[in-house]
């Protein structure tokens, strides 16, 4: 019996790993030129919320360190496509706004990967993936990404 669970537990995480790695291939190939992945989820994140976070908030909603956000931060401020502002309640920490050119940014990458997402889901079935969503978010929960 705990055999045939650790069979399907690795079953499951090697099919999420693997399906990981295709939508990163796919989403690198479709992306605007110049945009990565992490530029995206910023700024998915930022009009998502649609008010400013902190470099900390982001690096925890997309699950990140926060060195590697603030390399990210660096990145999209010199596209133009966030404004990182001292915060003016706590000196010590930052805010992060994204600009009218990253707001551009973005429904430029969303107009990019919809046709890709909308073959997806239509090949799987719209039924199938509104069934799988609980699921993928339940595991998602469960590993603390939230």
């Amino acid at each position: 019996m705990a055999e045939d669970q650790n069979t399907i537990a690795i079953m499951l995480f090697s099919e999420l790993l693997a399906a990981d790695q295709a939508v990163r291939s796919r989403l690198t190939r479709v992306l605007p030129k110049g945009m990565e992945i992490s530029h995206f989820s910023v700024l998915n994140s930022l009009i998502w919320h649609a008010d400013e976070r902190t470099p900390a908030e982001l690096a925890q909603t997309l699950n990140v360190t926060r060195g590697a956000m603030t390399n990210t931060l660096s990145k999209l401020e010199w596209a133009g496509y966030v404004h990182i502002r001292p915060d003016w309640d706590d000196a010590r920490r930052k805010k992060v706004g994204i600009s009218p050119a990253g707001r551009h940014a973005h429904v430029a990458a969303v107009t990019a990967i919809t046709p890709m997402i909308n073959d997806v889901v239509a090949s799987i079935g719209a039924d199938k993936v509104r069934e799988t969503l609980p699921i993928i978010r339940e595991i998602r929960l469960k590993l603390g990404l939230d």
